[in-house]
């Protein structure tokens, strides 16, 4: 016969053996810009492997910032370079597993799509409104978006009207609300915003190539992060960054006006 001990013990561990397993947390910081795209690759990615993807947007320059300060970051995701380079100097990051993920462009927005033949001309098209940008002496996006307009010889000329965001994706915000009526942000922003338009392409021969790089840090403890950030660049993400406008790494081909 069985002791009654024997059979409650053996119940416990049968109710614990049908328990899931608690998923395994990775913790990822993003530029902003990736926020669509990296939700919907972190949700199907939840989905198959069963693990959790805690994201935490922000601009590049803010997360790095955060992560060389101690943050418990296992991945970050910049939208430059220089401020991956600036972690791995700082050894806040695993230089091994550093890769660029994804590239992009810079596109002009507006809520409507006035006729623009010449981007050199702003006082044909921007007028009295003003123009969102991010941040442009520490968010990529608005390091790019000046870099664009200095190669065109018109910053000085639009500088008073420009007004500065956080990141490219309020700046996009700013755009959609009708609260500014120009914005220069990534191609993948305007794509995520129904209310906005492209009206006019960037040549990327106007600034630094716009390169997304990965990397582990120093810190990463989940054993998942790895098999993640390998996740990032193979074909299954590959196809979402492509729906939402990313390009592949690289140098990108510029776009067209």
């Amino acid at each position: 016969m069985i002791g009654s001990h024997t059979f409650w013990g053996w119940a416990a561990l049968s109710a614990l053996l049908a328990l899931p397993l608690r998923a395994e947390t990775v913790t990822v910081f993003a530029a902003a810009s990736l926020k669509t795209a990296l939700d919907e690759i972190a949700e199907r990615y939840e989905a198959e492997e069963g693990a959790r993807i805690l994201r935490t947007y922000a601009g590049s320059s803010v997360l790095a910032r955060q992560i060389a300060q101690g943050a418990p970051a296992d991945i970050y995701l910049a939208a430059n370079s220089a401020w991956m380079d600036h972690l791995e100097a700082k050894g806040a990051i695993r230089a091994e597993t550093r890769r660029d993920v994804v590239s992009n462009t810079l596109v002009l927005i507006a809520r409507e799509a006035p006729d623009i033949p010449d981007l050199g001309q702003p006082e044909a098209w921007l007028g009295a409104e003003r123009l969102a940008v991010a941040l442009v002496d520490a968010v990529p996006a608005g390091i790019y978006a000046k870099a664009a307009l200095t190669s065109l010889g018109i910053w000085d000329e639009v500088a008073p009207a420009v007004v500065q965001t956080d990141n490219a994706r309020a700046a996009l915000a700013l755009v959609a609300s009708g609260a500014v009526g120009f914005g220069i942000v990534y191609a993948s922003d305007a794509r995520a915003e129904p209310r906005v338009r492209a009206i006019h392409g960037i040549p990327a021969a106007l600034h630094p190539p716009i390169r997304y790089p990965a990397a582990l840090t120093a810190r990463a403890r989940a054993d998942g992060a790895a098999a993640f950030l390998d996740h990032l660049s193979g074909p299954g993400a590959r196809a979402v960054f492509d729906r939402w406008g990313f390009l592949p790494p690289g140098p990108a081909a510029p776009p067209a006006p």
